[in-house]
Order: C-alpha cells, then structure tokens, then sequence
C-alpha cells in the first residue's frame, strides 16, 4: 500500500509542450508511486484523485493529453436515459458516478480555476412516429419499475419544454436528472487540476509495453526506457489492448467502435436548452454554441474515416426531431473510437498481471463514469481494498474465458 507523506509543490518537470521527453529526462526524473497510461478523461482524473491526496502521479498520453475519444465525446451524463433491460450492474455504477459529478466538478474547477459547464436542465427523450413511440413506452415502464425519475409527455408537452422540438413528435420522456457537460472544457480543466495538484504529464510519448511486477511494476517508452513504479494503471482506452507485455489472460478485451458524430453552430434565434434524444440521432447543445450531433455505431477497427453516409444518417436523424437545424452552420465532422470490452462495461481494478490495474473499456460511458472510476481506482490504490463498486467490473471475470487463440 503506498503511503501518503506531504508533496513538495515543486517536484517533478511538466511538459506544457508537444514533445516527446528524451530518455535522459525519463531516467532523471520517475520516481513514482503511480503510472497512468493515458491522458484521456479517465487517466487525468484519476491522476487527479491521486495527487491531490499526496502521491505522486506520472500520465504518460500518446499524443495530445485529452484529445482522443474524451475530446470527440458529447458529454452527456445520461444513465436513466441510457439504461438497459439487461445492464442493472452498469445502470447502479453509472447512476452513481452520475451522484458524485457535482462534488467531482466542484473540485475540478476549484483547482483549474474554470467552468467545465456542467449543465442540469436535463434529457428529452423523444419518439417521431408511431413505432418510435411505442419503443418509448415500453421503455419507459421498465424505468418507472426501477423507481426511475422519468415523466412521459404528449409532443404538445414536450414542445412547451423545449420549443424547437419536431411539431409533430408523438410523445416524449423528460429526465430532469440526467445532466451533460461540456467534455472539450473538462479535458482542459482537469489537464490543469492535475498539473496543479503535483502530477507530472508527458505528452507524445508512447508506451509500447507494460512490465508486471508485485514489487515494481513498470512501463518501457517508445524509446526502451523503463520507467518503475508501485502501480500502474491502464487507462489507455481503445490502445489498451495494444500494450505488450501481458500474458494472454491478463489483455483487456478492447476493441474500438467507430462513431461519427458532427457539429453545428447555434444561430439565433434557434435554440436548444436540454439534450434531445430521438430515434436516430442526439443532439447535446453546448453554452458556447455548439450543438454535437451524434453518433454512428460502427465495427469498423481503427478506421476513423468520416463517410457521406454517416453524415447523412445524422443530419436525417437529427433533422426530424429538431427541424431547426437545418439552417444552422456545420462547424466541425470527426469520428471517435468508443473502447468497447466483450459485454460493453468496463475494465476495473487489479489484473492477473502483480501490480497492473486496468481502468480502461468505458464505451459509451467514459465521461459519465470519470468521476466513480477516478476515486475508486485511486481508492484502491491506496488503500488496496477494491470496493463495492469495483467489484463487478474486476478485469478478472474475462481470465477464464480467455485463451493465446481469441486473445490474438
């Protein structure tokens, strides 16, 4: 268990640029308790968590920390809308994370100093015709039986919610409990409350490989560096899998799912103050005008090539519950890569690998399970205990299923 002991503000060297440290600076300069590998929402929070309570934390991100599947997020934080008939276990760990985002984001904003718009006006789920509408229902009534907060509205009702919903929308669900953020400002505040809690953050350095070890586990650079440390913590989403140095039964099941998504810029007088969920399409409206649009679900690897046809199917979906669009400018197109493991729920806590802890396979979830993953990993890390909520998501439960032939 890693003790806590008083930090010294000055320690450690920050990059605050894109270049990649040279060996001599790595050798020079980790010492530390903790290794995270990887700088998105994941990594950085629960960087975050640990160093704020004294040990101290190096972040190694392969690229540009926070702009990988975190900065291509919508950010909602949506688990009454997202739940699933058979994902009771992940519905409890999301609606939880989704309890500690105000304590989460008022000490996020605190230590950067800046607003990461977390925005509680809530979800209109709405349906567009009769079918729709009858999904809707059904689903509806599974959440009243989970004693969810949840209102079924008439199109009527909806529209004097959000007036720039469909005219013709058959009915809809307010979920006033289900919130959003703007996850491109979260990345940036939690970059900065990372560096000024003490935490170290290397930039455009890749780690090709993870060392298990019960004494020292650590990781090798690019470059063959070894870098020691008492933990170290996989948060390296769809790249995950990619790490050597793990033996077949200690891989996480990875995979990435592609999703398209675009974005629009408010004009007035359209506005949107709640998301809009419809049948095909979300729509996330941002304080600073920016409406993200999204999102496609592809099996297509690591292809991130933004297609006509995703756009369109986008645009169709989104267009017919919120007709306004359509004279709205298109700011940006991108395409994400979701970490997606075996049954769609994370990787959490200890591995078959002595001193490797995975907090990687979010999904769909990564920005809503930031804050329950970040203080429960860092919990577990100082203390050793995995708690409740860790528990059903222990990387452990693919080991026996795994094998050489479908870890390949």
């Amino acid at each position: 268990m890693i003790g806590l002991r008083v930090r010294d503000p000055l320690r450690g060297v920050r990059l605050q640029n894109t270049h990649a440290i040279r060996s001599s600076e790595v050798r020079d300069t980790m010492a530390h308790d903790v290794v995270i590998v990887g700088g998105g929402t994941i990594g950085l929070a629960t960087g975050f968590e640990l160093a704020r309570r004294g040990p101290s934390v190096t972040v190694f991100e392969k690229g540009r920390a926070g702009r990988g599947t975190s900065w291509q997020a919508a950010g909602m934080l949506a688990p009454d809308t997202e739940i699933g008939f058979e994902e009771l276990a992940l519905y409890r760990l999301n609606r939880e994370s989704r309890r500690r985002w105000p304590d989460f984001v008022e000490r996020v904003e605190a230590a950067a100093d800046t607003s990461v718009d977390y925005r509680t006006e809530g979800t209109l789920i709405v349906a567009d015709d009769r079918d729709s509408a009858e999904a809707l229902r059904r689903r509806y009534e599974f959440q009243r039986k989970q004693g969810l907060e949840v209102e079924w509205l008439t199109g009527e009702e909806a529209r004097e919610i959000e007036p720039f919903v469909a005219p013709g929308l058959s009915a809809a669900v307010h979920s006033p409990t289900d919130h959003q953020v703007d996850n491109r400002r979260l990345m940036k505040a939690l970059r900065t409350a990372f560096e000024v809690e003490g935490g170290t953050l290397y930039e455009q350095t890749p780690i090709e490989a993870v060392v298990p070890d019960a004494d020292r586990p650590a990781v090798r650079t690019a470059d063959g560096e070894r870098v020691g440390a008492d933990r170290v913590v996989v948060a390296a989403g769809v790249w995950s899998r990619e790490l050597e140095g793990l033996l077949p039964d200690a891989r996480p099941p990875v995979r990435p799912v592609k999703g398209q998504m675009l974005q629009l810029r408010r004009k007035r007088p359209f506005d949107l103050t709640h998301v809009i969920r419809g049948p095909e399409a979300y729509l996330a409206p941002k304080s600073n005008g920016r409406i993200v649009v999204g999102a496609t679900s592809e099996e297509m690897g690591f292809d991130t090539t933004v297609t006509a046809g995703g756009l369109y199917d986008l645009l169709e979906g989104a267009w017919e519950v919120v007709p306004g669009i359509r004279d709205l400018p298109v700011d940006d197109t991108w395409a994400g890569l979701r970490p997606a493991s075996r049954d769609h729920a994370p990787l959490l806590g200890p591995t078959a690998a002595p001193g490797i802890v995975m907090a990687t396979g979010h999904y769909r979830h990564g920005i809503l399970l930031t804050p329950v993953t970040a203080e429960e990993i860092a919990r577990l890390i100082r203390t050793g205990e995995t708690s409740e909520w860790l528990e059903p998501f222990s990387p452990a439960r693919f080991s026996d299923a795994e094998s050489p032939r479908s870890s390949s």
